[in-house]
């Protein structure tokens, strides 16, 4: 936990003055009963044993006295804003005072070695997690593990339990272990890994919305199933850091968190669930300053284990919080060809946050509320497609869309409230989650739902989210969703699997078969959520 330390100057401060006390008053007292002393060594010129112990005392007092002044008029320097927080609440003094990497962390945003971000309490921020400290953290290893455990009520009762348009809800009508995630942070001097384990529905849902393993061999959808995060790098004392890592890590594209724990809602409107949730190569996160992060990414592909085509994907976030209520965030991806078997297809586009906490009173009623507004635009040019309208290179592929999320907390943030949703126009189909249809995969599809150029899709959804969060380290949690398109995408009661299971090749045809598909849904999901 990162809390304020005590001021060494304030507790010297006190002591001295306690001790200063008793001896003003001992000194007193001897006074009081040698009233004649003064005129005795005037008349002998010469100090009995009592007077010496007296004139010790007196000096003793004023050397005291001159000690706190200066450690007055030291205090009396230092600048209010700065603070110093401890980087693991569990540390041993003593170990943090032999290690040079566990020493406290600087937080004044004015100081050359501060830490990032460290100058205000961010835990309120969508997409960030609330912990603030991890109790079983060593010098060289922070542990972090993570559950997530779920039941969904589909009002539609599809017959084959399958939820359809999600990247966080697969089931209808079952307990499910969405994720769990083992692992932590290494950190050894500036060497720093990480790595957290994907088990449970994540596994499976996450890779089959990935088409890169189609091409080529060594099934790079199982050799990366069980991994949500797995990077490793070096930290270079450069202003205020810069960190080269690569690997697997998480994608910031539509501000909310892959981890449901992060998060205000449990379903992202389609902006953040139709986006990236990790990215697979190298990232640069430089820290100019205290407030600004620039990341820039050489990567693989959109949400891929491995290329599309001949060209991997460039792109890179912009992070600046200003103060402690307000954050702006801007992620922009380009120059991939991120379209399967159409090499002279790339892919723009832009994702674009501001988080704004306008109330915070702690010891009110409703101690905090804050808002999220994210916009997202898009588009594909080439092979037979373009950017700009309908065109003699094709018709329209593009992407549109935007979310807003509004959030209180009360009862010192053991209870919270969100209300939100948003909406999408994608033409084209090609950042919408291809239904699961006869086991349908994003690199099989499927012809009971298409993605050929210009083929329409626009949506929209709105949920209510109420959490009680009895810890910082757990969430119980109860939203309801409504979601709706102008095309029939969600499972109606028919379900979308034929009778028999799946037949033939993924997603093909079944002779005589048809999945039933609704314009909307309405379901209600319940979630119990660690992460310690």
């Amino acid at each position: 936990m990162k809390t304020k330390s005590k001021s060494p100057g304030a507790s010297a401060t006190v002591l001295a003055l306690t001790f200063a006390v008793g001896l003003t008053l001992g000194a007193t007292q001897l006074r009081a009963q040698t009233p004649n002393l003064q005129t005795a060594v005037e008349n002998t010129n010469a100090q009995t044993p009592q007077d010496q112990k007296i004139q010790q005392l007196q000096d003793k007092l004023e050397e005291i006295q001159k000690e706190l002044m200066e450690l007055k008029q030291a205090n009396s320097t230092q600048p209010e804003a700065h603070q110093i927080t401890t980087t693991k609440a569990s540390a041993a003094p003593a170990a943090v005072a032999a290690a040079p990497e566990e020493a406290p962390e600087i937080t004044d945003p004015s100081d050359p070695h501060s830490v990032p971000f460290a100058f205000a309490d961010f835990t309120w921020l969508n997409g960030n997690p609330r912990t603030k400290d991890t109790p079983y953290a060593t010098k060289y290893f922070t542990p972090e593990i993570r559950s997530d455990v779920s039941y969904t009520y589909d009002f539609r009762h599809p017959q084959d339990d399958t939820i359809v348009g999600s990247s966080e809800v697969f089931r209808a009508n079952e307990v499910t272990l969405t994720d769990l995630g083992i692992g932590g942070d290494f950190h050894v001097n500036n060497v720093h890994a990480r790595v957290l384990s994907q088990i449970g529905l994540y596994a499976t849902a996450t890779p089959r919305n990935d088409a890169s393993p189609a091409r080529g061999q060594w099934d790079l959808a199982d050799a990366y199933r069980y991994i949500s995060e797995a990077n490793a790098g070096y930290h270079f004392n450069v202003q205020h850091g810069l960190n080269v890592d690569a690997g697997i890590f998480l994608s910031y594209v539509g501000l909310f968190s892959f981890y449901q724990f992060d998060n205000w809602a449990y379903q992202p409107s389609y902006v953040s669930s139709n986006t990236p949730w990790f990215f697979n190569g190298v990232r640069v996160q430089w820290y100019p300053t205290a407030k600004l992060k620039i990341e820039p990414w050489f990567i693989n592909g959109w949400q891929s284990y491995g290329r599309f085509n001949n060209r991997p994907g460039l792109g890179g976030q912009i992070l600046y919080r200003p103060t402690g209520k307000l954050e702006f965030i801007g992620n922009q991806y380009g120059f991939g060809e991120d379209a399967l078997g159409v090499p002279s297809r790339t892919r723009l586009h832009t994702d674009d946050s501001i988080e704004y906490k306008y109330y915070d009173r702690p010891l009110s009623t409703i101690s905090k509320a804050a808002f999220t507004v994210t916009g997202d635009a898009g588009c594909e040019s080439g092979g037979g497609v373009s950017c700009h309208g309908n065109t003699k290179e094709g018709p329209k592929q593009s992407f549109l869309g935007f979310m807003f999320y509004n959030r209180l907390w009360f009862d010192r943030d053991r209870f919270g409230v969100t209300i939100g949703g948003g909406r999408i126009n994608n033409p084209g189909r090609y950042l919408v989650l291809l239904p699961p249809i006869n086991g349908a995969t994003a690199a099989s599809g499927t012809p009971y739902f298409t993605e050929n150029p210009g083929d329409p899709f626009k949506a929209w959804d709105a949920s209510f989210t109420a959490d009680y969060m009895p810890s910082q380290y757990f969430t119980y949690r109860l939203e309801y969703n409504h979601r709706a398109a102008n095309v029939p995408y969600f499972a109606g009661p028919g379900g979308v699997t034929p009778p028999g299971g799946n037949t033939g090749a993924p997603g093909s045809l079944v002779p005589g078969w048809s999945p039933d598909l609704r314009y909307s849904e309405n379901r209600m999901t319940g979630a119990f959520l660690v992460k310690f």
